[in-house]
């Protein structure tokens, strides 16, 4: 990972961690983007033609209020990223299990997935999930089809 990091920056800061825990205050606000350096590097960094986008590249959230089973969860993104984690580039989402007091989060690059019960929700917090998807050639209704059938009856 961090030579993979160092081919697209190599001035970046590595913090290595377990489970992203990191003090904030090592990765916001640090002032360490400069144009000037860039610039310095890649003159055609500003042109038109500097910036390439892939079209295939979409992206899209699902959202509900209603407590989802985890069973039917966790069945779901393991067949769907055993499935199309080639074309998923990254997943991630917060989740209200059904009869679970604390949160679960989730995140997934390509077939990798790990979740885990995290804090538990607050007095009178919303409860909610939401699950975002960032891929190549992914059908949207499809991912929507799927996500509502973990919903808990």
């Amino acid at each position: 990972v961090e030579a993979r990091i160092r081919s697209i920056n190599a001035f970046a800061k590595v913090h290595r961690t377990r489970k992203c825990d990191i003090e904030l205050d090592n990765l916001l606000d640090r002032g360490s983007f400069s144009l000037d350096r860039i610039l310095e590097i890649e003159p055609e960094f500003l042109g038109e033609d500097a910036h390439e986008h892939d079209d295939g590249i979409v992206s899209f959230s699902f959202s509900t209020d209603k407590p989802v089973d985890g069973d039917k969860l966790t069945k779901w993104l393991r067949k769907l990223l055993s499935d199309r984690g080639q074309d998923i580039l990254r997943s991630k989402g917060i989740f209200c299990i059904d009869g679970e007091e604390r949160r679960f989060v989730f995140q997934g690059v390509h077939m990798l997935m790990d979740g885990d019960l995290t804090q538990p929700w607050r007095e009178g917090e919303r409860r909610w999930s939401r699950l975002v998807f960032i891929g190549r050639n992914l059908d949207e209704a499809e991912f929507r089809k799927g996500f509502e059938a973990t919903i808990a009856a």
